[in-house]
């Protein structure tokens, strides 16, 4: 089994952690962790990394995320979601596109976002989800987050209750039944999310995406390969810089590039990937562009360890 990106599309009903369950049964291997998870009753883009490509799940999970969503207007419910207990109701609404679209082409750029109650986030190291399902509700501090672009898509305003569906591209952490109750509130309504799809993350598409029954299918035929993504292939939003075989082994020991070593004019902070001669890619490194260093490395993928040249076990 190669390292790589497997794009899962997570069905509705079960956790992101019951994905990887499935899928560490299905090929028989542990080294799997997901980049960005998906409440149970969200669908949508899931990518698994696997073996050596676990290294890379931050930078995956670092990515803005893209969403096709449902607000539904008039309800509010306790988790900010349909499968949350109706704590407000408000019927007989008349809402015009114009206030709608007003509202919610409002949240485009950076906002500050109170975290839900039945979330992961932690207060005073307790999970706000374990404190909500024991009744408690505490003082949540707002995170900055970021909508890079909104758009509705179609929807019923005349129904009751109300119903708009719209794709929403965002930054890490960013939570979207949270934003429809934000947009309920721009209009002085109660408001929650109604459906969730993720379409988008990390430069992964759902249309790239592959059920668990063909996961199945493809595991028990001995094709996988043809559904996993090379590591190589992976983070193409991070420039790249191929070394000689002196300079690659030095990178697969961890050690830094300094500033006489040949290289392009990349800005300090700037991720790279960089690469064997052969086309490996070995590690992860940050310029730094100082005195004596150009780079330094953040993630060692290869090494020249006899126990890390095969594929994953």
């Amino acid at each position: 089994m190669r390292d790589g990106i497997l794009v899962v599309a997570k069905p509705r009903g079960i956790t992101s952690h019951d994905v990887i369950q499935k899928v560490r049964r299905i090929l028989g291997i542990k080294r799997i962790g997901h980049a960005g998870t998906l409440d149970p009753e969200a669908t949508g883009v899931l990518p698994l990394c696997i073996g050596r490509a676990t290294k890379i799940v931050e930078y995956i999970q670092d990515r803005p995320k893209t969403y096709v969503a449902e607000w539904t207007g008039g309800i509010a419910t306790d988790t900010e979601d349909r499968t949350g207990n109706v704590v407000e109701r408000v019927i007989g609404l008349h809402l015009t596109w114009e206030e709608v679209t007003s509202a919610f082409t409002s949240f485009i750029g950076p906002y500050e976002q109170i975290p839900p109650m039945y979330s992961a986030v932690k207060v005073k190291g307790n999970r706000l989800y374990e404190l909500a399902r024991q009744g408690k509700e505490v003082e949540r501090s707002p995170r900055l987050v970021t909508i890079y672009d909104l758009m509705i898509l179609d929807g019923n305003l005349e129904q009751d209750p109300p119903k708009v569906r719209f794709q929403v591209r965002c930054s890490k952490g960013t939570y979207i039944r949270t934003l429809c109750v934000d947009v309920g509130k721009k209009l002085g309504i109660p408001a929650h999310m109604s459906d969730l799809i993720r379409v988008e993350s990390g430069g992964y598409y759902l249309e790239e995406a592959h059920s668990l029954e063909e996961i199945e299918e493809a595991a028990a035929s001995g094709k996988m390969g043809e559904l996993i993504s090379p590591l190589e292939e992976a983070l193409p939003f991070f420039p790249s810089l191929t070394l000689s075989k002196k300079w690659a082994a030095k990178a697969t020991h961890g050690a830094a590039l300094p500033r006489v070593f040949p290289h392009p004019p990349w800005k300090t902070g700037e991720k790279i990937r960089l690469f064997s001669e052969e086309g490996r890619l070995i590690a992860i490194y940050q310029v730094v562009n100082g005195e004596e260093i150009w780079a330094k490395p953040e993630k060692i993928l290869f090494t020249e360890d006899p126990v890390d040249r095969g594929y994953t076990r």
